[in-house]
């Protein structure tokens, strides 16, 4: 038996499913202390649910997906409405040693996939697929590598493992990301920063109204607009010798109107309502993508692919708790940006700033995390992830 939910019904369930997230968070204390982002919580436990369903009853939901992209787009885009240029020169040396570290790791991740691979007889592409590839690449990059492996190394179910891959990753940073910050912040006795030690966010904070009906129209059309252009600029550059995907023209043409505003004063976007919508972008976009997990396709997994990947959830928690935080400084934001490095390494940006709102939320303010895990997330990763598995493609043991 199947039911099917159109795009209506279907917010409507991502809703009700960060509400249950939000009563079981509240009533499950391990949960609640090690920061468990509330989509995460709701999004898994109804999949769980489907999946016992499908599995017991032969029973299945069908969602109609078509609001999902938006609210992704919408969250980028406020991440670009929140980059002040003022904060972006100030983090820039934070933004590049944040990049090299991640270049670290893309490495050692790829690597830590080689090795399993070819440790349990399975072949050296599959450990890439169970590495960057699909982890910190995504289902996009995953499955468009598997298209090509598929072509030319004639590999059976390539498609199938990586997007299965690509879903444990997905529910893993979700997982991993909270409890090792929280660890972090509480072995080290660490606090958030005074607010006076950011001037530029202080100062709006002090400026702006409350949110109201006339903030929220005028806040909401920018973002449409940020929309808008965002996917026209996409698809007019798409036949481009480079290109970019869309929610990185929207986030650009956020930034863009945020920084306008300096030189145009009556431009001045509600700081506030931008978070809120933000937030709620973000909250339901992951409660819909893990809400449709068919989770009985990591069940059909093969024991050795769950062996290595459980091997890089054990090397992404001890990276990002040995090397990320303390490259990054050994403070508080550090422990943040862990954290969100945890979400973006195992699963995807949205899941970084699900797990780093989440501990924000419990334990103060971080605006350099803030600024610096998104954009590497959004701009640089993928460019970089696709020159480390370029690096490894090259090795003779690929044939090359």
């Amino acid at each position: 038996m199947a039911v099917s939910l159109d795009a209506m019904e279907t917010l409507a369930a991502a809703i009700a499913v960060l509400f249950v997230g939000a009563a079981v968070q509240a009533r499950i204390g391990l949960l609640r202390d090690n920061n468990i982002p509330i989509p995460v919580v709701g999004g898994l436990l109804f999949a769980v649910l489907t999946t016992v369903a499908f599995l017991g009853f032969d029973f299945r939901i069908g969602f109609d997906m078509a609001l999902k992209e938006p609210m992704m787009l919408a969250f980028f885009t406020s991440i670009g409405l929140g980059a002040d240029f003022r904060l972006l020169v100030r983090g820039g040396p934070r933004l590049l040693l944040f990049g090299a570290v991640c270049i670290v790791y893309l490495i050692l991740q790829d690597g830590l996939g080689l090795v399993a691979a070819m440790g349990m007889d399975l072949h050296p592409l599959v450990g890439l697929l169970g590495g960057s590839i699909t982890l910190s690449g995504g289902h996009g990059t995953g499955a468009a590598y598997a298209a090509r492996f598929a072509d030319v190394q004639n590999i059976a179910g390539v498609m199938e493992l990586a997007m299965a891959c690509a879903t444990f990753g997905l529910i893993i940073g979700g997982l991993i990301g909270g409890p090792v910050a929280g660890r972090l912040i509480r072995l080290h006795n660490l606090e958030a920063a005074s607010s006076h030690e950011y001037p530029v966010a202080r100062q709006e904070t002090e400026t702006h109204s409350p949110v109201n009906s006339d903030t929220l129209l005028q806040t909401l059309f920018i973002i449409l607009v940020c929309l808008i252009g965002g996917l026209l600029l996409a698809k007019a550059l798409a036949g481009a010798a480079f290109t970019l995907p869309g929610f990185v023209w929207c986030l650009m043409i956020g930034v863009m109107l945020r920084n306008l505003e300096h030189l145009v004063p009556s431009l001045a976007i509600h700081r506030p309502t931008v978070d809120m919508l933000g937030s709620v972008s973000l909250s339901i976009f992951l409660a819909m993508a893990l809400m449709s997990l068919r989770l009985w396709e990591l069940l059909s997994l093969a024991g050795p692919l769950l062996v290595m990947l459980l091997i890089q959830t054990v090397g992404m928690a001890l990276f990002a708790s040995l090397v990320t935080f303390r490259v990054m400084g050994s403070n508080y934001d550090s422990a943040i940006i862990a954290g969100g490095h945890c979400g973006f390494g195992m699963g995807a940006t949205p899941t970084a700033v699900a797990n780093m709102e989440a501990l924000t939320h419990r334990y103060g303010p971080s605006p350099q995390a803030f600024l610096v895990v998104p954009l590497m997330g959004a701009f640089f990763i993928d460019f970089l992830n696709a020159l480390v598995i370029q690096g490894y493609l090259a090795l003779p043991l690929f044939g090359s």
